[in-house]
């Protein structure tokens, strides 16, 4: 059975509670720092903090009359705070709120999305171990090649997601910067400290320099890496997709009691999982195109960017929390049909050892094209008519001139091939 995407935590981080709660924590902060500045009378922040109430509601009522969220959300916590409401958004600005909350946001996310790949991670690496020597056909342009593992394609996949695991590390110091430096950045009614106050208390960097906005650079490198993420993952699934194929079937989805594959046709068992992760990562590539977009606004700043991060915000990183979700039962449910993976290493009767064969007539004294050569027409005539490769290089005069049947038997040892898998994963999970 496909489990559900039941965890609350990434949703939360975007709801209009957690939103508003930030909101608030910068305003109150804001005022701590004047109070130290001795711009604000003491005791304000004190009782702001302990009477600040958030109503939804009616911030929206107000919103309807101001068309302006932030005011219509000051406006409803002045309601509640009486005549200190006075000192609430003092020389602020709505992004000084809007990109330090959005630092936030991001940054929580991201420390879930670092949790989740590293659950991949983990089911990645146990599977790599199980399979490290189930031997199966290497393709090249979707042709068989030479042999490889299923061990190897998980190692490789699981070097992949650590790799993004770094890359959401160093996003997550990226984002986490915000801004409290007035209408277009000069502190023109603010003073610096305030900035470095609210951010050392968030346990944010202040932006080195900002305009009414933290530059958008920042914002599309971490969208773009959600995308780069996505692409690993569409590679896993379409690999999966692949090997799914009625033609091969090396490798199927998890098939629960009950589940249909076609309301039409009984038999049918499709790969919905791998289908559903390749579409996901096209829409993080485009929420990533969009965040691009917004990097080049106007002067110092107009708000085309703000009806995007709206929406990419929580789309991006709610899907990607989903994708590597789905990805991690995917990965752990796989079911793998060794005997298929034997007999399609058979199919072509010995003909993904030529290279081995090419090399050892070389090592015979022939140049690499007369080796060619002879290999290729051996090669040719087994991929037209069938039969078994090794026993057309014993019987091929030429090749009897320059290898011993000991030399031929040699070239189509499987192991000779995989002598370093254990040498290529110490390398990839000794880290």
């Amino acid at each position: 059975m496909i489990p559900r995407y039941t965890r609350p935590e990434m949703a939360s981080i975007w709801a209009d509670e957690s939103r508003y709660h930030f909101w608030l924590e910068i305003e109150i902060l804001a005022i701590e720092a004047q109070t130290k500045l001795k711009r604000v009378p003491p005791g304000v922040a004190a009782r702001v903090r302990k009477r600040a109430q958030i109503n939804i509601p009616r911030i929206e009522e107000l919103e309807k009359i101001t068309r302006h969220d932030v005011a219509a959300f000051v406006s409803q916590v002045g309601e509640t705070i009486g005549t200190d409401a006075a000192w609430l958004h003092l020389g602020l600005t709505s992004s000084d709120l809007l990109d330090t909350t959005l630092a936030l946001q991001l940054r929580a996310a991201a420390s879930l999305l670092i949790r989740e790949a590293e659950g991949v991670m983990e089911v990645l690496k146990q599977r790599a171990q199980e399979e490290k020597n189930t031997a199966m056909i290497g393709r090249t342009h979707g042709v068989h090649a030479e042999p490889i593992t299923l061990g190897l394609k998980f190692a490789s996949w699981y070097d992949e997601m650590r790799r993004s695991r770094e890359r959401l590390i160093r996003a997550r110091e990226v984002i986490s910067v915000g801004k409290i430096s007035g209408v277009v950045g000069t502190y023109g009614n603010l003073d610096p400290r305030v900035e470095k106050y609210v951010c050392r208390k968030l346990h944010l960097e202040p932006a080195r320099i900002s305009t009414q906005i933290v530059p958008r650079d920042r914002h599309a490198e971490f969208f773009s890496l959600l995308a780069i993420i996505g692409g690993g993952i569409e590679r896993i699934a379409g690999e999966i997709r692949g090997l799914q194929r009625t033609e091969i079937l090396e490798l199927e989805e998890p098939f629960g009691k009950g589940q249909k594959g076609s309301s039409a046709m009984p038999h049918k068992r499709n790969p919905i999982l791998s289908e559903n992760l390749t579409g996901q990562a096209r829409l993080l590539r485009a929420y990533a195109q969009a965040a691009l977009e917004d990097i080049a606004l106007w002067h110092e700043r107009d708000i085309s960017h703000s009806s995007v991060e709206r929406l990419i915000g929580p789309d991006a990183t709610i899907l990607l929390d989903f994708a590597l979700n789905r990805l991690r039962f995917l990965v752990d449910e796989l079911v793998i049909h060794r005997d298929r993976m034997q007999a399609n290493l058979d199919r072509l009767g010995g003909l993904i050892y030529s290279e081995a064969i090419m090399i050892r007539l070389q090592q015979k004294g022939l140049t690499r094209d007369q080796a060619y050569t002879l290999v290729q027409r051996n090669t040719q005539a087994v991929w037209e008519k069938g039969g078994s490769y090794q026993k057309r290089i014993q019987s091929d005069p030429e090749i009897q001139k320059v290898l011993t049947r000991k030399d031929i038997s040699e070239c189509f040892d499987r192991e000779h091939h995989l002598r370093f898998v254990d040498y290529i994963f110490k390398r990839v999970f000794s880290k």
